[in-house]
């Protein structure tokens, strides 16, 4: 796989340009019916050897910049956790592959504003939390947010040198999509390209996730949560570009 590439890229801005860093990412086999109310309209669910996924995912925003210029004072580096899962659209014979988020956690009010303005996108504010600590080439890698009184907390121990995931593996499904699909108020579908290198990955061990996210996911998606994931790793991350959006639908 590899970044995508098209004339729709090339007649678009770029709205957003960053840096995301030290993803990690919980992924979670489940029933395609739990997720088929949340595909927008002129998508379809994607599947990796027959399993649809949905994957926790805390990283790094870093050096945040609005039309690759504007940056925004106190707003320009900030954590965020999101719920996403992989969906699929055909155009004149390409495959796009991209991600629909059900809900992207920050800890800043205005970011969230700004995000539900622009894309419409389900984003919320909440107190965060993110460590890193390291020994030796072993790393622990968390993030949380608080809810009602405590936390939900993603965690992964990691050790070694990362590397590019092997071509056709799961990790290379899971963290190469390079598209973004927001329903929208009107029954819609806006989508936006995200250009990024692909991201050496390192897989996670004793990888787990704390608390109960009910309120924020539903009753039904949060139970999916007290199971082990069904795997786990830590991308590198990279300069990123987020281009405006497109309504399909």
């Amino acid at each position: 796989m590899t970044p995508a590439t098209s004339e729709y890229g090339a007649s678009s801005n770029v709205f957003l340009t960053a840096e995301w860093r030290d993803l990690l990412l919980l992924n979670y086999e489940v029933e395609p019916e739990l997720l088929r109310c949340h595909v927008p309209l002129g998508a379809e669910l994607d599947s990796f050897q027959g399993k649809t996924y949905v994957s926790l995912v805390g990283f790094r925003f870093l050096e945040t910049r609005l039309r690759g210029k504007l940056a925004i004072p106190f707003h320009a580096d900030f954590t965020e956790i999101n719920l996403r899962f992989y969906v699929r659209r055909k155009v004149e014979g390409e495959i796009r592959r991209g991600v629909v988020f059900i809900a992207e956690i920050v800890p800043r009010l205005a970011i969230a504003k700004a995000a539900r303005w622009f894309y419409g996108e389900n984003y919320v504010n909440r107190h965060m939390k993110h460590a890193l600590e390291m020994s030796g080439q072993r790393m622990t890698l968390d993030y949380g947010w608080r809810n009602r009184g405590n936390w939900c907390v993603l965690r992964a121990r990691i050790e070694g040198a990362p590397a590019l995931p092997a071509e056709g593996s799961a990790q290379q499904f899971i963290s190469e999509h390079y598209w973004g699909y927001s329903a929208q108020k009107d029954g819609g579908t806006v989508e936006y390209r995200v250009e990024h290198v692909p991201w050496k990955v390192w897989m996670g061990s004793e990888a787990q996730f704390t608390g109960d996210p009910t309120n924020l996911y539903g009753k039904e998606l949060s139970e999916v949560f007290r199971k082990k994931p069904d795997s786990a790793f830590v991308a590198e991350g990279s300069a990123v570009s987020v281009y405006s959006g497109t309504k399909i639908a």
